[in-house]
């Protein structure tokens, strides 16, 4: 029930209107007030500490979304990022990186295909 509580309170999180509400709401164990890291950090659940310990570690990041206002979405990047993944799996077995590389350029950059010298029936 300690774990339940504590992940609907990190929902407040997405609420915070500015970074200084949100920096608050993360705020290290020797800042004042209760805030949901101190909390979780005291609680006994080792799975809901790591939790506490990654955002303490990326702070500064997760602040950037409220500096942003939310108006950026990686929706872009996790696109190119599979886009990428895709032609890696595909170029398995590729001698050589070169070949990797030409083929995450015509897959990303959507250039056209060279022509084939040889062509299967």
């Amino acid at each position: 029930m300690r774990a339940y509580l504590l992940k609907e309170d990190f929902q407040s999180l997405w609420g915070c209107v500015s970074p200084y509400w949100a920096g608050r709401f993360l705020r290290h164990p020797r800042g004042s007030g209760d805030r949901w890291c101190t909390r979780t950090m005291h609680s006994r659940i080792e799975p809901i500490k790591k939790v506490a310990r990654m955002m303490r570690s990326h702070r500064a990041l997760i602040l950037n979304w409220f500096h942003a206002k939310g108006r950026w979405s990686s929706g872009a990047v996790e696109g190119f990022n599979s886009k990428a993944k895709l032609t890696t799996r595909k170029a398995f077995g590729f001698r050589t990186c070169e070949a990797l590389k030409v083929g995450l350029y015509h897959t990303l950059g959507d250039l056209p295909e060279p022509e084939l010298t040889h062509k299967s029936c």
